[in-house]
């Protein structure tokens, strides 16, 4: 019972008391009243407004009744809402949402480990085609490892020679020159390697130069022109890049995942002691609603986070990701190597925490190389090698002995 219902119990005998005090008064009173009334008719409008009054009164009393009869069923309809019933079958709701989540959840993890296994599979293929073309390269550069050695020796020995004709020395100088062109075709085509191109290039020019022979300007004119084309390359360092990249990879079990996961707060807002009653059941029932929904709102488009355990996923598919990047950057496929930097950039901004340093470093690292990392398409420089085959082939054959047409003139 509250306060105020027990004021008006105490109030209510007062009143009681007032009335019959009231009507003793009138009793004894009656006599003298009659005797007045027959005297004079002054005293009659003053009774009227005495009988007025306690009819006031009774109204007044039978509507705080009514009023607190109404409160009263108010509190326990609020109440009856509040019951453990009402309350499981909220909780259970909850439950069948939360288990739908959950069947979303393991169906995204089986996912990614599909995912992760088709890049495994992806990752081992190229390793081994890397493989292969390595081992192709070696042996198409194996014969020439021991050139610059018999080359050397030759040279040596024709300078030890007296009396060497200027043809052969102009013949030598051009066999030269066209061996450092075809050193520095297989260095961009197989190895892409622009500064040993650039290198073998130079020296075959110094054997051009040696020879001092008009014919061969169109020759110097094409190199010249192939070293322009070199130099406009730039310097892309693709082995520091696959170092950072390698590098990278290495760090993502060190980067933070997002933490924005909201935890159920079970304890709820407290309720004021001094409150009572109706008062007191509102504020219990506020509580209880608080802690069976929690409602967030955000202007930014929903992600779904990964349980605990598909986090282990996530880093793995990063870390493939950046090393299909590296073997893209290694062979020279510059789409697969955008393609599988963009995917890693995405991923660290869905899943990992972009306000930590160390992430925000990633996201800049991975711009940087897919803007500088890449070289472009080497040109072809095969135009002053085929002009000096061409120039050889026609020096040779102005140098043929006459065959059968001066055999039959002898005759």
């Amino acid at each position: 019972m509250s306060n105020n219902e027990k004021a008006d119990e105490q109030k209510a005998p007062a009143d009681d008391q007032v009335v019959i005090e009231t009507a003793s008064e009138s009793a004894t009173t009656a006599p003298e009243a009659q005797a007045a009334d027959q005297d004079t008719g002054a005293a009659s409008p003053e009774a009227s407004r005495t009988k007025s009054s306690r009819g006031s009164l009774l109204l007044a009393l039978l509507a705080l009744l009514l009023a607190l009869a109404a409160l009263a069923g108010v509190a326990w309809q609020l109440l009856a809402d509040a019951t453990p019933d009402a309350l499981a079958t909220r909780n259970e709701a909850a439950l069948l949402r939360l288990e739908r989540e959950l069947q979303d959840s393991n169906n995204s993890l089986r996912q990614s480990e599909q995912a992760l296994a088709a890049l495994r599979s992806s990752l081992g293929a190229g390793n081994d085609e890397v493989s292969a073309l390595q081992r192709t390269l070696n042996e198409r550069l194996r014969p020439l490892e021991a050139v610059p050695g018999r080359l050397s020796s030759l040279e040596s020995s024709m300078a030890a020679l007296q009396g060497i004709s200027s043809g052969l020395r102009d013949t030598w100088l051009l066999s030269e020159a066209e061996y450092y062109l075809q050193i520095a075709n297989a260095q961009i085509q197989l190895a892409g390697n622009v500064s040993l191109a650039q290198i073998a290039l130079q020296l075959a020019d110094e054997r051009l130069v040696s020879l001092a022979n008009p014919g061969l300007t169109d020759v110097r004119r094409a190199l010249a022109d192939e070293l322009r084309q070199l130099d406009a390359l730039g310097a892309a360092d693709t082995e520091g890049a696959a170092l950072m990249l390698s590098s990278l990879a290495g760090a993502i079990d060190s980067l933070t995942l997002k933490t924005d996961i909201v935890q159920p707060n079970f304890d709820g807002p407290g309720i004021d002691p001094n409150l009572t009653g109706v008062a007191r059941a509102w504020a219990s029932l506020k509580s209880s609603l608080s802690n069976v929904i929690s409602v967030r709102r955000s202007d930014q488009p929903v992600t779904p986070l990964l349980p605990p355990d598909a986090a282990y996923f996530l880093r793995s598919n990063l870390t493939l990701q950046l090393q299909a990047a590296r073997l893209a950057l290694l062979r020279g496929e510059q789409t697969l190597f955008r393609q599988s930097l963009d995917d890693a950039g995405r991923w660290l901004e869905e899943y990992y925490d972009v306000g930590s340093l160390p992430v925000k470093s990633a996201l800049d690292t991975i711009k940087e190389l897919r803007s500088t990392a890449f070289r472009p398409n080497p040109p072809d420089i095969s135009g002053s090698l085929a002009l000096l085959r061409q120039y050889i082939s026609l020096q040779s054959r102005d140098r043929r002995p006459p065959a059968a047409d001066d055999a039959g003139t002898d005759q």
